[in-house]
């Protein structure tokens, strides 16, 4: 089972080249985090839309690998939707993944981002399918 972020870096290295933090893996959710960073950064200085789909992701894809149902060798996106509601411009934004639903063939998750101050920034919605050997 996936506990670290090392091991999950190790799994999936764009999370570690991308910064992705993870502070809390566990079946009923996962939080990980995103330093706004200049380099993340869009021209008026708030964290990218890419930056922001990518952390959330990120944190979606380990909550489904931690739910993977017997029998699966792993999980891919294959829908995303996500709403920003507003800007981080400095600290850490830190994504909070749910699932929704964990079935044979699609799992579903919500993912909350928050800046640093608390506040709300984005949501995502989506889904994974649940990848097997046959």
């Amino acid at each position: 089972m996936l506990t670290t972020t090392e091991q999950i870096h190790a799994l999936a290295p764009f999370t570690g080249h991308v910064g992705v933090q993870f502070t809390e893996i566990g079946p009923d959710r996962v939080v990980a985090t995103l330093e706004v960073a200049e380099h993340r950064s869009t021209v008026g200085g708030s964290l990218h839309g890419g930056a922001q789909m990518t952390l959330a992701d990120s944190a979606a894809a380990v909550l489904a690998t931690v739910n993977l149902p017997a029998g699966a060798t792993g999980t891919v996106t294959i829908d995303s939707s996500t709403h920003f509601l507003g800007a981080a411009r400095a600290g850490l934004v830190t994504a909070t993944a749910r699932t929704l639903h964990v079935g044979r063939s699609t799992i579903v998750l919500e993912v909350d981002l928050t800046a640093e101050s608390g506040k709300l920034i984005a949501r995502t919605t989506q889904v994974q399918a649940v990848l097997t050997s046959t």
